[in-house]
């Protein structure tokens, strides 16, 4: 329920789950305090704020030492146009969502900094034409006791 609507009041998260007011608060303090919920926050429309032209950008690297990757992740870290950085296994070694205002923002962006960090060998880019799913809240998957067992 909070993942949809943040600002839910105790009094109508309790009601939406069918509790009272006091336990319910009891489940949401504890799961904030064990790490469950990270945090609160305002969801921005990119384009709203003039970052509109979003690209994925895939960085392959030409070494992979643990300095070179700890200078290039506090590199991508440094830059703000960064929406989410993510290492991967295989080919490409990242995979990158950047925010700008257009292309010629993201081509100075993509040549000034991204294609210089340590240990870039290749920056490839591809332009969000749409999207399809964002931000969906996660559901919580049952424990594998749970799921019930279907015989052949």
């Amino acid at each position: 329920m909070l993942q949809a609507e943040g600002r839910l009041t105790i009094t109508e998260l309790a009601q939406r789950v069918s509790l009272t007011v006091a336990p319910c608060h009891r489940r949401l303090r504890e799961l904030e305090r064990s790490g469950v919920i990270r945090g609160y926050r305002a969801v921005i429309d990119p384009a709203a704020i003039g970052l509109g032209f979003e690209v994925l950008v895939y960085v392959t690297m030409d070494r992979e030492d643990a300095s070179t990757i700890t200078e290039f992740e506090r590199g991508l870290a440094a830059i703000p146009q960064i929406r989410h950085a993510e290492r991967l296994f295989g080919d490409p070694d990242y995979l990158i969502r950047v925010a700008t205002a257009d292309l010629a923002s993201y081509q100075t962006l993509r040549d000034e900094r991204l294609a210089t960090l340590p240990g870039v060998h290749r920056v490839s880019s591809t332009i969000v034409m749409k999207r399809i799913v964002d931000d969906r809240p996660y559901l919580a998957q049952p424990a594998a006791a749970d799921v019930p067992r279907h015989r052949a």
